[in-house]
């Protein structure tokens, strides 16, 4: 019987940024994206006075 040897050892990958930055630049992102989608409210209703005189019945969605 053979006795065998296991090294245990931890691999550390070591971020290229402290794990601060990475939160940083997604709250950045995650309110630049909610600015995007805040910013199509209402998009409907902006140029209602275009297709209320029109007789089209495909102007009306």
């Amino acid at each position: 019987m053979t006795d065998t040897i296991i090294a245990a050892g931890e691999v550390v990958n070591e971020l290229p940024f402290p794990a601060l930055v990475y939160g940083a630049v997604f709250l950045v992102g995650f309110f630049a994206l909610g600015w995007l989608t805040y910013s199509y409210r209402n998009v409907a209703n902006r140029h209602r006075l275009k297709t209320q005189g029109s007789s089209d019945a495909s102007a009306h969605h």
